[in-house]
């Protein structure tokens, strides 16, 4: 590897040929918060860049399309070793997809002309913990408003070229002041919910290490913390294929429209979705990703529902 000074101006650069093809923009997209993203973006050559605190210390990345089943990743600062040893990890690029046979043909269609979607699974939970906690109870755009607001107040410069923002740190979550998270429009609860986990971070990305079933129990032990939060740490830091957002305010209905031609609700949901486990959100996505997913604009408006619920 090259010296600390080199990596710091050039960075690390390997490069991954995957044995199937793979979709960079669709694999990576769940990482984004939004337009705006002080911590993620994408540049118009293609190029996903992120920061993220890795064990080892801060990483900024780039990661680039290299042809149907290439990935061309650099990585800048003390964490970039680390997380250039662990990309087929994080990319899932050990799924093996045999047993994914979808009935429906819209999931069918969906999976065969998308052979290049995986899951993700980065191990840092608490960095994925933090902005699902921002969007329990809340519309998205808020949400996403509140993440950018408060890592531009307490975040950090990430390392290398990309003018990134490391997310804060769990010290740095706990000692937010009420008025801070005020400022940035998030309520007492919710503020709450990130000061407990923060004091718990180390144990809470050991969880990474966990069966997804064993991982959501230990998270759920958190006062604040329900299945939908649950879900979509494990969508992002898990690799679950199965993680189904259940409790989510519009997703039930549009599987009901999409599928089924009628809304459903989240029991109907479930039920109806059954047959696809241990690849529940990875159907979803492929509805997503294909354009099919859908909700008539003439569909009575779904109740919100309370992401924290347990």
């Amino acid at each position: 590897m090259d010296s600390a000074s080199t990596v710091r101006t050039t960075g690390i650069t390997r490069t991954l040929t995957a044995d199937r093809p793979f979709d960079l923009a669709t694999t990576l997209a769940p990482l984004s918060r939004g337009t705006g993203d002080p911590c993620h973006r994408v540049t118009p050559d293609g190029a996903h860049w992120h920061a993220s605190r890795l064990p080892t210390g801060p990483v900024t990345y780039r990661l680039r399309q290299a042809g149907r089943t290439g990935i061309q990743a650099t990585a800048w600062g003390p964490g970039a070793d680390e997380f250039l040893t662990g990309l087929e990890h994080l990319l899932c690029l050990d799924e093996c997809l045999d047993a994914f046979t979808p009935e429906h043909p819209k999931i069918a269609e969906a999976h065969r002309r998308h052979p290049g979607l995986r899951m993700l699974r980065t191990g840092l939970v608490f960095e994925a913990l933090v902005p699902a906690i921002l969007e329990q109870k809340v519309h998205t755009i808020s949400a996403r408003r509140s993440w950018r607001a408060l890592v531009r107040s307490y975040g950090e410069p990430a390392p290398g070229p990309g003018d990134l923002l490391l997310p804060p740190a769990p010290e740095t979550w706990q000692h937010i002041p009420s008025w801070g998270y005020h400022q940035a429009n998030v309520g007492p609860q919710r503020a709450a919910t990130i000061v407990r986990a923060a004091r718990s971070a180390a144990a809470i990305d050991r969880t990474a290490t966990l069966a997804p079933a064993a991982a959501a129990a230990r998270l759920r032990s958190i006062p604040g913390i329900g299945i939908w939060t649950v879900a979509e740490v494990a969508q992002r830091a898990y690799g679950d294929p199965d993680a189904l957002s259940v409790g989510d305010y519009h997703l039930a209905a549009v599987v009901g429209w999409t599928l089924l031609g009628r809304p459903l609700d989240d029991a109907g949901m479930i039920e109806y979705l059954e047959p696809l486990r241990p690849h529940r959100y990875r159907a979803v996505r492929l509805l997503e990703i294909s354009g099919q997913a859908h909700r008539p604009k003439f569909a009575p408006r779904t109740p919100l529902t309370d992401h924290s619920w347990h």
